[in-house]
């Protein structure tokens, strides 16, 4: 059967922009297929592919182009109405106002002082033991941070499997491990210790460089890596 006729949701699924981008990446499509995700469907006579082809050729194939169409304009093809017209130029408007972004620099983090101020924040007023994991690239520029285990930490809370695989999924090659003792005592447990020596084992393996753990309490911290542990 002809996909002509038919909405997205329709067509066979290798053939579907959204499925293809989720296979692929956003950047494996034309122009022509991301417009015709936002739109959804094209006409009786024409895919929404096709439909977002012809219109972007009568742009000369120039996104900056479609980006000065009025609703009124867009409207005069066949199969956009005004709600699909008013998605268009949302989406140019969106492009436009990123460009104008300045691409946040993420913050580096090379040290137990730089860990400590990054995560006191976060962790000064809790009454539970949270840990948590942080993920940064070879210039110790941080890549994200997650919460590994929240309420105590015990090799059963703490998976290492699951802090090595947040580290490949984010492509980091630094790790750093960060708990609070609720308590404010700042000397780490025998539990600590060996969860400390699980992850450093683990991130060997790995070929990840693990930067340290820190224990933070509401007025300071202990550093394994400062400590020579």
């Amino acid at each position: 059967m002809s996909t002509e006729k038919l909405n997205i949701n329709q067509w066979a699924e290798e053939d579907r922009p959204r499925e293809k981008l989720m296979r692929q990446g956003a950047e494996a499509l034309s122009d022509a297929e991301l417009l015709a995700i936002l739109v959804g469907s094209g006409s009786t006579k024409e895919t929404a592919v096709e439909l977002m082809k012809r219109v972007l050729s009568e742009c000369d194939n120039n996104l900056n182009t479609l980006g000065k169409m009025t609703i009124g304009e867009l409207c005069k093809y066949n199969g956009i109405g005004e709600a699909k017209a008013i998605t268009i130029i949302a989406a140019c408007e969106l492009g436009k106002r990123r460009q104008h972004e300045k691409v946040k620099e993420r913050k580096k983090i090379s040290t137990s002082q730089d860990i400590y101020e990054y995560m006191h924040p976060m962790m000064q007023d809790l009454n539970t033991e949270e840990a948590w994991v942080l993920l940064m690239n070879q210039n110790f520029k941080l890549i994200k941070s997650a919460r590994i285990s929240r309420g105590g930490i015990t090799e059963t809370s703490v998976d290492v499997r699951i802090i090595i695989k947040e580290a490949v999924l984010a492509n980091a090659t630094v790790i750093a491990l960060c708990h609070n003792h609720p308590s404010g005592n700042i000397e780490p447990s025998a539990e600590d210790n060996r969860i400390t020596e699980k992850v450093r084992m683990a991130c060997k393996t790995m070929r990840l460089h693990f930067l340290d753990h820190v224990i933070v309490t509401d007025g300071g911290y202990y550093s394994f890596h400062d400590n020579g542990r």
